[in-house]
């Protein structure tokens, strides 16, 4: 722990609003000019002793820019000495946070201050222990209470395309991607930045204050990237947004005064839209070649100007579409590559070091924690990598990612970033990708720093961000939590010292979220992902002693119908409980004796650890899908009635499609799941549009359909979907009215009869609060005519929160997917954000509205992460969902809701923690159905 203040000297800011350029007052511009001012007096008097010189009028201009040609990037010589931040709003008043908690990033991520943090004029003023002296000159001083919370820098996203992939998605808003060429360096996030993006305020209030903002992957080289802030500004437009855009960006007469300004660039290796690996590195060759000449061409003009060759020089080389490359080869450019496989990372690599430019991160790069020496023998400083946790496999290569990937990368002194890509990930919750890092290994020093002090280092912005230290930007997030425990969530967000959040909403955090979490031991693990090239054997050993015994066991939950209960606390009974398995059924659980046991068995030492019902996974194509974008390893999309013709050999439009005759076993993404405890899998058959059909339960551990226990239920409910689409919202209400009374023909009229009859539960994915609206009346009308219950659940939901008390008297059940909501379309864009932005979540308004709740994902690979996602959901609620609530949330009540009749369901064991928390881990699957102890 440190207690050290950081003061800042009384000088002019950089920076600020004044007639004279602030660089013209530094020591390096006094000898820039005194070198400038000699030159220029040596080429007058050589000029006027060489009659044949022809020298140009713009001739000082010319040598200025010579003389800058390879100046490298930076702040200027005097930034710190700056008191006001040229992003300072005025008007702000100065704040002073009291006893806090302050990670500082300092120290490779291990300074902890105890003390106070100072900020005014946008910049950090003072850290740690600060004398009243400091403070009396402030009248309007804003006093903030911490009480020993953690404060932290502000997160930055090393890659996002907020504002450029805007939500909602509107067709006039996305500005991702260009499709005019492979090399494009001329094009500019920042002509594409939507001030109007939704996600600002989300993203703000996870904690984000910095974006890079990058264009998308289609391109070998996709354009320039901006760094930006995301609070909104007075003048509201785009570029009032950009963190120190380059000198050029306007063609400010500066720009050869000082040292230029860093600038950004997306490249993207392997297949990119068009072409093969081949086609790409050559038009990545081509460009730079192109770029090459450039350089050279303005080295040799600027060699002849120095040396007063002015005879038929001409003008000065340059072109507007390759400047931004040529700059790259000078160095003046961080290179942001998105790379996936050793094959093409090689290929950047070899790439760098042919045209000699270096890559400041190697981004998505799910293959270099198997490849680390070869991204150290990339030209220049070696790259950082920039991750994301767990997503992996959505396609070929990003098959082996590896959630171990961030330690190992660290333990072979690579810098590691974990990264959003929002909005492929919600940037709001980029710190749950540090978390995750953690969880799987990554020390916790890097693991913060790999959201805040890496990348503002690696986009060379280390001199103003990702640090809390005096006369850096008063950037600063005061946490509820430490930042690496699960659901942490800021309790107030600071961008450029401006508070941004009116009224934030805080929940009450256990005292044991106020630590580093423990995180569980994953060295075997680690070390099979680099001994199977990624891809290590995920299928669980069977004990085969026919009894297991958990010892050291703090908590139990069983199930009790469709209610989970804890029947045994080691808080309550004063010591450790004990459950004994048989042949995969429990025969006694809590109260038990070693002694009365038969000798053979196995004994397990849970560790405090604890037994709970094996998770449900609902909502993604799990089971259908092995690699999401690669078309043979899938099931494939059935057909829609309402926009194709379906053809007469399944039936026609009286057609109904069963899931469980594609479902494929022993994915990988299947196997992860069932080792993090989500130990079935309920799944539709993937839809156009309109109509899905029937959904099936399965084991996510049975290897193959004909192993005993591999599907749980052939039959589970019947799926449909009302929202856009090319038939019209009343276009598909009108069926649905038609089909539930009665209309219809062959397979699909009869499995509506059984909804109609309360014998089928029908689902339908549906966001809008207004055609749930709908829904509901038409619920009302059929019962009315039919004298049935209809058991009717709406999975998506996002704005089920609206109709939360009209949902509840209904009886309709909710799945809310995802869990955690983001108003990536027009008909979610009305979500329930829960705190700190609202006091509710949508999980806890449902379920106080007598809603019966689940909770559901979009992709396979985030199945695993199921077990987080409801530990989150209990913690959000602040107290209104308990553990056993929240273990309800996948489990019985997804049961309920999906038509899974099952009395009895599989037990998970962990150790070291319970199912919800990042201290447990996964070491056993107990399956009565299946009659065996799976062990990991």
């Amino acid at each position: 722990m440190g207690t050290t203040m950081d003061k800042l000297p009384s000088h002019r800011s950089y920076g600020s609003p004044r007639r004279t350029h602030p660089h013209l007052r530094s020591p390096l511009f006094v000898i820039v000019a005194t070198v400038f001012t000699l030159g220029t007096l040596h080429l007058t008097l050589k000029w006027k002793d060489t009659a044949s010189a022809n020298l140009p009028i713009n001739a000082a201009e010319i040598l200025r820019k010579c003389n800058f040609l390879d100046a490298q990037p930076g702040p200027p010589a005097d930034f710190h000495l700056r008191t006001q931040s040229d992003r300072f709003q005025p008007g702000t008043a100065p704040t002073l946070i009291r006893n806090a908690t302050i990670w500082t990033g300092r120290v490779s991520g291990h300074e902890v201050v105890m003390g106070d943090l100072l900020f005014d004029k946008g910049i950090i003023q003072a850290v740690g222990h600060i004398d009243q002296s400091t403070l009396d000159p402030y009248d309007d001083l804003v006093v903030v209470e911490a009480a020993g919370a953690w404060v932290s820098p502000g997160i930055v996203d090393i890659h996002s395309h907020v504002g450029v992939d805007s939500v909602p998605a509107l067709k006039g808003a996305q500005d991702t991607n260009s499709f005019k060429g492979l090399v494009l360096p001329w094009l500019r996030s920042l002509d594409g930045l939507n001030t109007h993006d939704e996600a600002y305020r989300l993203s703000i209030s996870g904690g984000v204050t910095t974006s890079v903002v990058l264009p998308g992957s289609a391109d070998a080289i996709g354009g320039q990237a901006f760094v930006i802030k995301l609070r909104p500004t007075a003048e509201r437009s785009s570029s009032s947004m950009l963190l120190e855009p380059p000198f050029s960006l306007n063609k400010s007469d500066t720009e050869h005064l000082s040292r230029p300004r860093w600038r950004q660039m997306k490249h993207a290796c392997g297949r990119v839209y068009s072409g093969t690996r081949m086609d790409t590195v050559w038009a990545f060759r081509q460009g730079y070649d192109t770029a090459r000449k450039i350089k050279e061409s303005q080295d040799e003009y600027c060699a002849k100007a120095m040396a007063n060759q002015w005879d038929s020089l001409g003008d000065y080389p340059e072109d507007l579409q390759w400047e931004a490359l040529v700059d790259v080869l000078r160095g003046r450019v961080k290179v942001h590559n998105h790379c996936y496989e050793a094959t093409d990372l090689d290929g950047i690599v070899r790439l760098s070091n042919e045209f000699k430019f270096p890559i400041a991160a190697f981004h998505h790069a799910h293959e270099t924690y198997l490849v680390p020496d070869l991204i150290k023998k990339a030209y220049g400083l070696t790259p950082a990598v920039a991750l994301f946790a767990t997503n992996a496999r959505y396609k070929r290569e990003a098959y082996r990612g590896s959630e171990f990937a961030p330690r190992i990368l660290a333990d072979n002194g690579l810098r590691v970033i974990m990264k959003s890509d929002h909005p492929v990930l919600n940037s709001r919750h980029l710190v749950y990708e540090a978390q995750q890092a953690h969880y799987y290994g990554l020390p916790d020093n890097l693991a913060l720093a790999a959201v805040t002090s890496t990348p503002a280092t690696v986009i060379g912005q280390d001199h103003r961000i990702g640090f809390i230290k005096s006369g850096y930007d008063a950037d600063v997030i005061v946490w509820d939590s430490h930042p690496l425990t699960l659901g942490a969530t800021p309790k107030q967000v600071y961008i450029d010292g401006i508070a941004q959040m009116a009224q934030p909403f805080s929940t009450d955090k256990p005292a044991q979220f106020q630590c580093i979490p423990k995180t569980p031991n994953f060295d075997k693990e680690a070390e099979e992902a680099l001994k199977y090239d990624g891809l290590p054997p995920l299928e669980p050993a069977e004990d085969d002693s026919g009894v297991v015994v958990f010892t050291n066991v703090s908590s139990i939950y069983l199930r009790r119908g469709h209610t989970i209960l804890e029947v045994f606390s080691s808080r309550v009974k004063k010591r450790a409980g004990i459950v004994v398995v048989e042949h995969g059924a429990v025969t006694c659980a809590g109260d038990c004796s070693e002694a009365t046991i038969a000798s053979g068995f196995r004994r397990i030492d849970l560790d405090g650890g604890s037994i709970s019902p094996g998770l449900v996974s609902f909502g993604s194509s799990l089971g259908l899908t092995e690699i999401q974008m690669e078309a043979s390893t899938n099931d494939g999309k059935v057909f829609d009635p309402l926009t194709e013709k379906v053809p007469s050999i399944v039936g026609g439009d009286g057609s109904v499609i069963q899931a469980v005759d594609g479902i494929q076993f022993a994915g990988r993404d299947t196997l992860l799941a069932y080792r993090a405890g989500v130990t079935t899998g309920i799944v539709a058959p993937t839809s156009r549009g309109f109509l899905s059909g029937l959904s099936t339960a399965f084991s996510t551990g049975a290897v193959h359909r004909l192993a005993h226990g591999a599907v749980v239920q052939d039959v589970t409910a019947l799926h449909i979907s009302v929202g856009s689409s090319s038939a019209s919202i009343s276009t598909q209400i009108a069926a649905l009215r038609r089909l539930l009374l009665g209309g219809g023909d062959g397979d699909l009229a009869q499995r509506f009869r059984q909804v109609a009859e309360g014998k089928l539960p029908l689902v339908i994915q549906v966001q809008s609060a207004d055609v749930m609206a709908s829904l509901l009346l038409l619920k009302r009308e059929v019962e009315n005519r039919s004298g049935n219950a209809i058991r009717i659940t709406f999975s998506g939901a996002s704005e089920a929160h609206l109709l939360a008390k009209e949902i509840g008297e209904a009886g309709i059940g909710v799945i809310l997917t995802p869990s955690r909501p983001f108003p990536g379309t027009w008909e979610s864009r009305r979500i329930l954000p829960g705190p700190p932005i609202t006091q509710d979540s949508a999980v806890a308004l449902l379920h106080a509205n007598n809603v019966t709740v689940g909770v559901g994902i979009e992709e396979s690979w985030s199945a695993r992460n199921t077990r987080f996602d409801v530990g989150w959901a209990a913690l959000e609620a602040n107290g209104q969902l308990s553990k056993a609530d929240a273990l309800a949330l996948a489990s019985v009540n997804l049961e309920v809701l999906l038509g899974l009749n099952s009395e009895i369901s599989d037990l998970v064991a962990t150790k070291g923690g319970d199912l919800l928390g990042f201290e447990g881990k996964v070491i056993s699957v107990i399956s009565p159905n299946r009659g065996i102890v799976g062990l990991f």
